[in-house]
């Protein structure tokens, strides 16, 4: 029960830190979420940005503006030589260089976000100013021109200049609207004033022009602010893994020096340890054989026993927690050669068979005959097998029995199954078993407990030998446990190579 409390207290303190760690990633989406889901008329989160991207492009096309209205000057003049035309050049040059200075003073000023709204009022209202100079330019008429050429050329003007105020200007909502209402009104004061069907057609068609584009710039607009919001996301998103990764590699960091450590001082307190164990063994040893003489009181014979029992005991326990961390630590290097598996299975069931005839248990074997050598740690591969033998001895019942099977796999590898009639383990409790330093409810309870260190340090093993593990038990019924080679492992016999004279005489046989 002490294992299944220790399991859950871990995984409550992984997850608040988990928690912890992700409250801030998860803030940050979700405010971007909100403000992406916010509809474009209340949505101020990126009015600064796009004022920013319209004064750029403003600047960016500082030249477009004085080029187009010379061109169009010059054809005026050529069409229709007027100072009216000259007059409005220069007005229009006055009112661009104003919005030029509007423009530079933005780019210049760290602009909070409280003023945000004047200084869009501000740009706005310097399209207002451009839009009454092309309004000027909408008024202008030519008595003497013949036919309707001027018309042409007017309606053509105003045509580009609507859509050269569109692309310069679409990061500014409303802003082709607002700069074209004075030259709609100039139309309209026209066609009022002359009720001529040609005013009537160009002022419908720079209506249409105007009500056109500021449709294509209001999509050009959601459109970047739409990803302006993504890639405002994928920066908090970026930045927080960042964090996170810094965080990361700090924890890591920590678990390193924390393993070194680990490392260290199990290092020294095996060698601090096993020096006073080693003296406290051979002496107890020698109080109770009697070695110097015999010892009148039964009770000090029982206690030196006592004593060395338990000094085993603490000496495996140092032994496994050392194997346990050099596996952890990637430092359990094998010592491979040939071996047979059946020898050692042999071997071992004869070192438990004392303790199993203490029990009254019967250890019975079935062996394949011919077994060919596998490649593996002898050291390491009796320790597993004797892992497993030492558990099924400890926790079957007197007069129990235990069937020991060494055979071939299907995939062409080797096993050792081993198979007893004990108390077995509880399905839930299999994988506490299986963990390092668990133990089930029927160990906890059994007289003889270990440490929990064995099946794991045998999983370990196996994996390092490309081998499987498979433990299968039932509660009352019995345990079962396999521990599997694979077929790499195994060493083929491998025919004699014939000589030189053979293969030439049975050639010419063939022949």
């Amino acid at each position: 029960m002490s294992s299944g409390v220790s399991i859950s207290t871990d995984k409550i303190i992984v997850d608040r830190s988990r928690g912890h760690r992700n409250k801030a990633v998860s803030k940050t989406v979700r405010a971007t979420r909100e403000r992406l889901q916010l509809s474009n008329s209340g949505n101020q989160a990126f009015d600064r940005d796009m004022l920013a991207m319209h004064v750029n492009a403003v600047l960016q096309a500082a030249a477009v503006v004085p080029l187009f209205i010379a061109l169009v000057t010059a054809i005026g003049m050529y069409i229709s030589p007027s100072a009216h035309l000259i007059a409005w050049a220069l007005l229009m040059l006055s009112l661009h260089a104003i919005n030029l200075l509007l423009a530079r003073r933005f780019s210049r000023k760290e602009i909070a976000a409280a003023e945000t709204t004047k200084w869009r009022r501000r740009l706005l209202l310097a399209q207002i100013l451009l839009g009454v100079g092309w309004a000027t330019f909408a008024l202008q008429s030519c008595d003497a021109c013949g036919g309707d050429s001027f018309y042409f050329y007017k309606g053509a003007v105003l045509l580009f200049a609507i859509s050269i105020t569109a692309m310069s200007s679409f990061m500014l909502r409303q802003g082709v609207l607002v700069g074209f209402v004075p030259v709609i009104a100039a139309l309209l004061f026209r066609v009022a004033v002359s009720r001529d069907l040609i005013d009537i057609g160009l002022t419908a068609i720079c209506a249409i022009a105007v009500v056109f584009f500021h449709f294509i710039c209001d999509r050009l607009y959601r459109s970047n602010l739409t990803l302006m919001s993504y890639q405002s996301e994928k920066d908090d998103l970026i930045a927080e893994l960042e964090v996170a990764k810094s965080m990361s590699d700090e924890a890591r960091r920590r678990a390193e020096e924390a393993n070194l450590a680990k490392s260290r001082f199990l290092a020294s307190m095996s060698h601090e340890l096993r020096t006073p164990l080693n003296a406290i063994l051979g002496f107890s040893e020698v109080m109770s054989s009697e070695v110097l003489g015999p010892m009148p009181n039964p009770t000090y014979r029982e206690y030196a026993g006592d004593i060395h029992r338990s000094g085993e005991h603490l000496l495996n326990l140092i032994n496994e927690i050392l194997d346990l961390s050099r596996i952890e630590a990637g430092r359990y290097d094998l010592n491979e050669e040939t071996l047979s598996l059946l020898e050692v299975a042999e071997d071992c069931i004869g070192m438990v068979q004392l303790r199993a005839r203490a029990k009254n248990i019967a250890i019975r074997h079935s062996f394949e005959n011919e077994m060919p050598q596998v490649w593996a740690d002898e050291k390491s591969i009796r320790q597993v097998i004797l892992n497993l033998l030492s558990n099924a001895v400890k926790f079957t019942q007197q007069g129990g029995e235990i069937s020991v099977k060494v055979g071939w796999t299907a995939g062409g590898g080797q096993y050792v199954a081993i198979k007893d009639n004990g108390l077995g383990i509880p399905e839930e409790e299999i994988p506490v078993v299986l963990s390092a330093f668990g133990q089930g409810s029927i160990a906890i309870k059994s007289a003889e407990q270990g440490t929990g260190l064995g099946l794991p340090i045998v999983q370990a093993i196996l994996a390092k030998h490309d081998g499987q593990f498979v433990l299968r038990s039932k509660l009352r019924e019995g345990t079962e446990v396999i521990a599997i080679l694979p077929a790499t492992r195994v060493m083929q016999s491998i025919p004699a190579v014939a000589d030189a004279p053979a293969i030439e005489k049975r050639r010419r046989s063939f022949a």
